[in-house]
């Protein structure tokens, strides 16, 4: 090992799926040098991962590739993404089309999206080969994780495990690994387990006399079937494109195997009616939720499956995964920099480890116990009355999901104004510029949003401010060496609505600080925000 040749980057990312990649661009675009270790050397061609919200899509338009991701959606454009929620079966009378994300579309900058997540990694590969300080080394593995001195060494090989040993030195060690995550192991992260264990298929098939038996729904992307014998887990099927390319997700047999799987029944069930098909891929999986304690151990970091692992219900896993590589790839390049403090990697675990710890709790789990509650308590065969009204309002609740799931940082220590507050993704979409929370787009005197007017580091909105008061915090942020831009605005029309003359906006486009004024110490502020 001695005579293996060491490379010196800046950052050492560890898995190469969307996250892996999204954490590089964000880096490298801050001319972070990096290397990106991944073994597969394309893109797995499994329809996972398949929708993008409105969030995760103004991370594209952040990295200039939105149209990009546009262009390779598999679905006509305006096709509606949402779901059918059915009782029993899809051939069953009782069934509802919920609200979808479309009805927060107002509070973000850019539309949601759903293609396949292969498609999404082919457009973040296309991306990070254009950022010349990234290195992708695809084909390539992690064997293992050490320390020499003050340096993390992470020591590769071939795939198959053969060829070249190279040592790949670096000041920190992300691992967007996944659920069996390497980084995460040999940094001594633990996971906590939750309550569900439910071993699931995976099916890829074709059928257009499905798609044409689904006709009688109206346009959706998923169509759910809650059945009472599934204890509140779902059987469920979702669009690849139009017209006949489907998967296929519901519970089995914990004995069950691949080789003698009965696929058919299992397809069937969940429809109510046979149909013709042709199955391009059958696998199982383990469906559980996990959640890492903390996020970081040291110089090692972890993102994406490899902090949280759930099923593959409501849509949230890779745009978590996503949100957490942009909240990390900033802090990460401004401790880099020399600008930001230790306060600021801490606050990568403080502020998104909550995030999924309440997905899976609060949403994923309580969600299928909710399931199992209803289907055990009503049936329209004892009663169809009261199913009924049970029904209509279980349903009545599904529509309101869009407008409470609101992600935010408040209670952050690189938050400035919501002492006592934490993190959470229950919250209120509002146009009103919050501590903590996502930036709302509005447009400014100049025509623009305000979305293009962010830059790579902190923004200033100074909206109809005093001088005085934005001359004051830009001093404290050239004293403190913080990079900060600042964007001037008369403040009406629709910048009014973020409610104060003063938005401090972080890298991640949530606010870190609001006000009328400067605040009495600008440079303890802005120390703050940078984790000082």
């Amino acid at each position: 090992m001695g005579g293996t040749p060491v490379e010196q980057f800046d950052v050492v990312v560890v898995g190469g799926g969307p996250v892996g990649h999204a954490l590089a661009i964000e880096l490298g675009r801050r001319g972070v040098s990096c290397a990106l270790v991944e073994r597969r050397t394309t893109p797995q061609q499994i329809p996972k991962g398949q929708n993008l919200t409105q969030r995760s899509v103004e991370h594209f338009a952040a990295w200039g590739c939105a149209d990009e991701l546009r262009a390779h959606r598999l679905l006509p454009r305006g096709y509606p993404i949402g779901g059918i929620v059915c009782y029993g079966d899809l051939s069953s009378p009782y069934w509802h089309a919920p609200q979808g994300r479309e009805t927060v579309g107002e509070f973000f900058s850019q539309p949601n999206e759903r293609l396949p997540q292969y498609e999404t990694e082919e457009v973040l590969r296309d991306k990070l080969a254009t950022v010349p300080a990234v290195r992708a080394e695809y084909g390539r593995a992690a064997l293992g994780i050490g320390e020499d001195g003050d340096a993390v060494v992470v020591t590769t090989s071939d795939a198959d495990g053969g060829g070249e040993l190279r040592r790949l030195s670096c000041r920190f060690v992300v691992g967007c690994d996944g659920a069996r995550s390497l980084v995460r192991e040999q940094a001594g992260i633990d996971r906590s387990a939750g309550s569900l264990s439910r071993k699931m298929v995976l099916a890829v098939l074709r059928s257009p006399e499905l798609h044409e038996r689904l006709s009688r729904f109206p346009e959706r992307t998923t169509y759910r079937a809650m059945h009472p014998d599934l204890g509140g887990y779902w059987r469920f099927f979702g669009r690849i494109d139009v017209g006949e390319g489907f998967f296929f997700h519901a519970p089995v047999e914990d004995d069950a195997e691949e080789s003698t799987l009965d696929v058919r029944a299992h397809l069937e069930a969940a429809t109510g009616f046979p149909f013709a098909f042709e199955l391009d891929h059958v696998g199982l999986w383990d469906l559980r939720i996990e959640v890492a304690r903390r996020y970081r151990n040291g110089a090692a970091f972890i993102a994406g499956d490899a902090c949280h692992s759930h099923p593959p219900y409501y849509g949230y896993g890779l745009n978590t995964g996503l949100e957490d590589a942009v909240n990390l790839g900033w802090k990460l390049a401004a401790v880099l920099a020399g600008w930001g403090g230790d306060g600021l990697l801490d606050s990568y675990t403080f502020e998104r480890q909550p995030i999924f710890d309440e997905i899976g709790r609060d949403i994923i789990t309580a969600g299928i116990e909710r399931d199992r509650a209803f289907l055990d308590r009503y049936r329209p065969e004892r009663d169809r009355a009261e199913f009924e009204a049970a029904w209509d309002r279980e349903m009545a609740i599904a529509d309101t999901g869009p407008r409470w799931y609101e992600p935010h940082y408040e209670g952050s220590p690189v938050v400035a104004g919501c002492e006592g507050g934490r993190p959470s993704v229950r919250g209120e979409h509002s146009y009103r510029a919050r501590p903590g929370h996502h930036l709302s787009p509005r447009r400014l005197a100049s025509g623009r949003n305000a979305y293009e007017t962010l830059g790579l580091d902190f923004t200033l909105l100074a909206l109809g401010a005093a001088e005085s008061d934005v001359a004051a915090l830009g001093d404290a942020a050239r004293s403190a060496n913080v990079p900060l831009s600042v964007v001037r605005d008369p403040g009406d029309g629709e910048a009014a609505d973020y409610g104060s003359r003063l938005v401090l906006v972080r890298p991640d486009q949530h606010v870190a600080w609001v006000g009328d004024a400067a605040p009495h110490d600008p440079l303890r502020l802005v120390e703050q925000v940078a984790g000082r």
